[in-house]
């Protein structure tokens, strides 16, 4: 039969691909989902898309396969991540990489107070700024080479903590610590944003032991670090160093010996492989258009997935063992009809599952497996439709393959119709819904088609077969077409004329 070619050449496919196994969604192989919540005033919809394509590259870029992100409403972003249990990743999906590189202008080890007057750098008042918004206005080299911080900042550094934050302002001096909190730095204003970042890495340089962050500017950025560092080189300590500053905490101080040309830069600290990964990640692909913080962040443990799907094992179990006890009382032999129709529609749901799971990402989740325990009945639905229609052209007396065809013509739009209803409500489910009833909505549309394709090209050619068989075609008693149980004579059950009728027939 046509339909058992095609399933065989779909499992062909999975052997080629040696793929076995559908993708298991975040409910059954366990994971992370974080709803991201945009604290903005006004979150336009281009915005929100933008940030959920930036994670989407941030979480892709960490090696966390198989998450996906998505909208939810007009300021959500949902990230689902199955068998991740990370929590850098709930920091690295909100966070607003605001990099900044500014020259310092003094240290002081973290809980003590920066050294006397005039054996630090020389603080005279600092001059005068641009006009500045609510976040300040980033100065031009000149400007922020020639700012020195007033004595008031001087006075706030040196009860600064590092626990304590700060306005972090473009065109201001700044307060920050480290990331071991050791050492806090008195910066001043911003000299080079990271928005001009054209590419980041990370990894271990020849011949060093540690991992560093790579950055390579573009546009004006570029010649402005080179502008700086060239200012910076030759100065006295701390005054020949410049920060590197993202989201508040110095990531690195470097020295300045020559002038920084070409726009590379380079980030070193106390970096792991992961975490300088997770910096260059965030770096590469920019900072968030919106503000936001997690409203719910959601694990599911590996453990509790493999016991939500032994459940829903069971129950599919329990299901199909109700209709086949009911299939096999009420119908006896046709029974086993419905025994090899639900079979082979089970193998064409698996396999499409997998080929699906390889080709457009679909993840079996516990409400898939919902929509596939719904779809046994649907399907069982369509055999009573059919069988009982058959019964109906029998009793009206024909016989048993003249009942076959008409009782099929006469029940197949009623089937269509059935499993139109009940596509069309998968279709407008799966539009409308968010989250994991996608899956139920998916799973239901596309077992129906399934079952279309099981009942025209498997079961109606199988009954066609077996009414050319003794054992149904002459209406045994456990066949499920016993002409004495539906009300007919043996003789109507086959076609077969009385001496009577057919002498009426003659004299007629």
């Amino acid at each position: 039969m046509m339909l058992l070619v095609v399933i065989g050449i779909m499992f062909a496919i999975m052997a080629g691909t040696r793929t076995w196994t559908p993708k298991l969604g975040l409910d059954l192989q366990g994971g992370m989902t974080i709803t991201l919540n945009a604290t903005n005033k006004s979150v336009p919809a281009e915005s929100l898309e933008l940030a959920k394509n930036i994670i989407q590259q941030r979480v892709d870029g960490l090696g966390v396969g198989e998450a996906s992100v998505a909208t939810q409403g007009d300021r959500h972003i949902v990230v689902s991540a199955p068998n991740v249990q990370r929590d850098d990743l709930v920091e690295l999906v909100g966070a607003t990489a605001e990099l900044a590189f500014r020259p310092v202008l003094a240290t002081a080890p973290a809980g003590a107070t920066p050294p006397p007057e005039g054996q630090g750098p020389g603080l005279p008042t600092a001059p005068p700024t641009p006009e500045q918004g609510d976040e300040g206005v980033k100065l031009s080299i000149d400007q922020v080479l020639a700012y020195q911080p007033t004595e008031a900042d001087q006075s706030a550094f040196a009860a600064f903590e590092c626990d304590t934050k700060t306005p972090d302002r473009l065109d201001a001096a700044f307060f920050a610590c480290d990331d071991a909190k050791t050492t806090k730095f008195l910066l001043a204003p911003v000299a080079i944003t990271g928005k001009q970042v054209a590419s980041a890495s990370s990894g271990i340089p020849q011949g060093e032991f540690a991992p560093v962050v790579t950055l390579q500017f573009k546009g004006e950025d570029a010649t402005a670090l080179a502008q700086l560092t060239g200012a910076l080189a030759g100065k006295q300590s701390p005054q020949d160093q410049f920060a590197i500053v993202l989201d508040g905490v110095v990531q690195s101080n470097a020295s300045v010996t020559n002038a920084i040309t070409g726009g590379n830069a380079q980030i070193s600290g106390n970096f792991t492989e992961a975490t300088a990964a997770s910096l260059a990640n965030v770096l590469k692909f920019g900072s968030l258009p919106l503000t936001f913080e997690p409203s719910q962040v959601e694990s599911v443990s590996a453990t509790l997935g493999g016991e939500q799907l032994r459940v829903g094992l069971i129950a599919g179990l329990i299901g199909l063992a109700i209709v086949m006890a009911y299939c096999f009382a009420y119908y006896r032999g046709l029974g086993f009809v419905v025994l090899g129709s639900l079979l082979v529609a089970a193998l064409a749901t698996y396999a499409s599952m997998v080929l699906l799971g390889s080709a457009v990402g679909f993840s079996l989740n516990l409400p898939a497996i919902a929509g596939a325990i719904v779809a046994i009945g649907i399907t069982a639905d369509s055999f009573v439709i059919y069988f009982e229609r058959i019964r109906d052209e029998i009793r009206d007396g024909r016989s048993l393959r003249s009942a076959i065809d008409t009782g099929w013509v006469k029940a197949r739009p009623t089937i269509v119709v059935a499993d139109l209803v009940s596509l069309l409500s998968a279709i407008v489910l799966f539009i409308l819904a968010v989250g994991g009833v996608k899956g139920f909505a998916f799973t239901l549309g596309l077992t129906t088609l399934i079952d279309l394709a099981v009942i025209f090209f498997f079961t109606h050619p199988l009954m066609q077969l077996l009414g050319r068989t003794k054992f149904f075609g002459e209406g045994h008693k456990l066949s499920g077409l016993d002409p004495t149980h539906m009300g007919v004579s043996r003789d109507s059950l086959l076609g077969r004329r009385t001496r009577r009728t057919t002498r009426i027939a003659q004299e007629a």
